[in-house]
């Protein structure tokens, strides 16, 4: 976004988009896998004895995993057959998992194939990997195989199926349980804890472990491309753990204690040491689910370090450390689990008359939205409003708009300031005065550009704003939308009186409306729009009447289709008749486009166009339905 020549600041296109954190990961491909029913077992023999540190994996043992997963894949998810085909490979598997791990390949299936396992095959995997745990879990790909062994805890931890094979194998006391070897895996770390921590492939391990001892596991991890898996096998440890909560036995609750202790023996180094500092997030996440009062413990620990290192020559010794790269992502995360006392505190004693200087600076300013995104209490939020307010419009032009957005959400969160930092959002954007300027509002936040700059006007110094101009307008295609202009106009649509983000909405022409629905990043505005209980039907029907006309456009559009449905599962049954006359215009278009036949089908196009009256009687059972529901809800 850029700032009209009125601005003190320095004038450009549009104000920066601020700072991306964060990295990502992509997969590669894998050979495709053949397709035979019954893969005999691969030869065994000198030639797999590896003259390196890692046991070779030959080409015939690598082409057997890789027709045993095609037939397995193939072959139907429950019955007799299947049961003994898991069986057939998984022991063969046993035999060769230290290999099988440390190949890439090989690494890739080895995932997959624990996704089938039951629960004593996999166990007896995982007791085979045991003794060779560092090098497993220091290898590139070894990690990855055991992130996907302790994934699967949600699906068999605890599960009736466990205690079936506890009984069909009480004499056999070879194997140990799921339990025992997690237990087993989580010593074995906490003696050498500072090891796997700061190891680049080990601290995966510790995050992952930390998540299983907890029942918990972090949307953040399940998300995670894991290393070099495809895209397919990237897909599957989020379907494996669906669920973010499990059970877990109470000796997990007491070990996951025990190992986050071991972050205070050595806390220097999990403050300042990049790798080993994601442990430590990732241990607070989890505590502050399940152990909150051992977190606070935590976090507290981490804020006295701090406090005490060499003073800051603007304050608190914290501030230096909230400009570190490393060190301030921990205190983001602190900065979010810390209970709302205490995070008062830590504002009063440490933040206070800080915040502009944070809002500035390049690191500093992402944990002050955190800070921000922790605020619920208006006794919080009245200071830090009142310290940031007059520089809002600086921190835009700084190129740090995340702040903004997060102070927004504050004020939406608390219920406070909401009229106040709107009327600061059309001073920054230059749309306060003349009040006509005010209609333009939506595409100037939904940009994050000023007035001026969108327009393309040229305003000498002190010159009296222009009136807007509505036909100019309207005749301008909207710009492109950003996501934290997106986030932006949400917050404000869930403010208790938006009225004035609906009217500049209400101000939009058809095809501007049209092209906010069909971005990725606006059309979550016309959810906003759809979900807020702050905008009421009435104006809701003011603001959508504007896409008549521009239906099948929409249906027709990757994200405008879902918009569409979105709308149509709200409409009553006039509104609902509209939609599918203005669609059924265009049904062989519709039916052709990849997005439109979805549509097509849930308005039930055909029916609505053949048998009117049929289609009718459904949708108003249907409406019916919806009514009933909502009363029940609303009881």
């Amino acid at each position: 976004m850029g700032l009209g020549p009125r601005s003190p600041y320095k004038v450009g296109r549009r104000f920066p988009a601020g700072g991306k954190r964060g990295r990502g990961a992509k997969g590669s491909g894998r050979p495709s896998p053949g397709r035979e029913r019954q893969p005999r077992p691969p030869p065994v023999g000198p030639s797999e004895r590896a003259s390196d540190s890692h046991p070779h994996l030959s080409p015939e043992a690598l082409g057997y995993f890789r027709r045993a997963l095609s037939a397995l894949k193939e072959a139907p998810e429950t019955g007799e057959e299947r049961d003994l085909m898991v069986h057939n490979i998984m022991k063969e598997v046993e035999a060769q998992a230290l290999a099988l791990s440390t190949n890439r390949t090989g690494s890739e299936m080895l995932q997959e194939l624990l996704g089938f396992s039951p629960l004593k095959p996999l166990c007896r995997v995982w007791a085979a990997l045991r003794s060779n745990l560092r090098t497993v879990a220091c290898h590139r790909c070894g990690v990855h195989v055991l992130q996907s062994a302790l994934l699967q805890l949600p699906r068999l931890l605890g599960s009736a199926a466990e205690e079936e094979e506890k009984e069909e194998d009480g004499n056999d006391g070879s194997t140990e349980t799921l339990e025992e070897l997690v237990l087993g895996l989580a010593a074995e770390v906490c003696d050498d804890f500072l090891f796997y921590c700061g190891d680049t492939h080990g601290s995966f391990v510790v995050r992952t472990l930390l998540q299983v001892l907890g029942g918990t596991i972090l949307e953040s991890e399940r998300a995670r491309p894991r290393g070099s898996q495809s895209s397919e096998a990237q897909r599957a440890p989020a379907r494996e753990c669906k669920p973010a909560d499990f059970e877990v036995p109470e000796t997990f609750l007491n070990c996951l204690q025990d190992l986050s202790s071991c972050f205070l023996k050595d806390i220097a180094v999990f403050i300042t040491d990049k790798i080993s500092s994601f442990c430590l997030q990732v241990a607070l996440q989890v505590l502050h689910c399940k152990l909150p009062q051992f977190c606070a413990y935590l976090c507290n620990a981490v804020i006295s370090y701090l406090s005490t290192r060499s003073s800051s020559v603007d304050g608190s010794p914290l501030l230096l450390f909230l400009r570190d790269q490393t060190s301030s992502r921990l205190l983001e995360q602190v900065l979010l689990v810390l209970e709302p006392p205490r995070l008062q505190s830590l504002f009063e004693e440490h933040l206070q008359g800080q915040l502009q200087t944070l809002a500035a600076h390049p690191i500093a300013n992402f944990p002050l939205q955190r800070l921000l995104d922790a605020v619920t209490t208006p006794e919080l939020l009245s200071p830090v409003f009142e310290e940031l307010s007059p520089v809002l419009e600086a921190v835009l032009a700084q190129g740090h708009p995340g702040v903004v957005i997060a102070l927004v959400g504050a004020c939406r969160r608390v219920g406070a300031y909401q009229a106040k930092v709107l009327q600061l959002l059309l001073e920054a954007f230059h749309c306060a005065e003349p009040s006509s300027r005010q209609l333009a509002c939506v595409p100037l936040f939904a940009t994050l550009m000023a007035y001026e700059v969108y327009y393309g006007l040229t305003e000498e110094e002190g010159a009296v704003p222009a009136e807007h101009q509505v036909e100019t307008a309207s005749a301008r295609a909207l710009g492109d939308v950003t996501v934290l202009g997106s986030l932006l106009l949400q917050h404000l649509l869930h403010f208790s009186t938006p009225g004035l983000v609906l009217q500049s909405l209400g101000g939009l022409t058809g095809p501007q409306l049209l092209a906010l629905a069909q971005s990725p990043a606006g059309s979550h505005v016309l959810d906003a729009i759809l979900t807020s209980p702050s905008v009421t039907r009435k104006q809701r029907r003011r603001v959508l009447q504007n896409l008549k006309g521009q239906y099948v456009a929409l249906a027709c559009s990757r994200h405008g289709s879902r918009v569409l449905d979105a709308i149509w599962i709200g409409a009553a049954l006039g509104a609902r008749k509209e939609i599918a006359a203005e669609l059924g215009e265009k049904n062989q278009e519709l039916i052709r486009d990849p997005f439109g036949h979805h549509v097509a089908r849930n308005v039930a196009l055909t029916t609505f166009l053949k048998r009117r009256e049929a289609w009718e009687q459904q949708q108003g059972a249907v409406a019916k339905r919806r009514r009933a529901l909502n009363s029940i809800l609303e009881d």
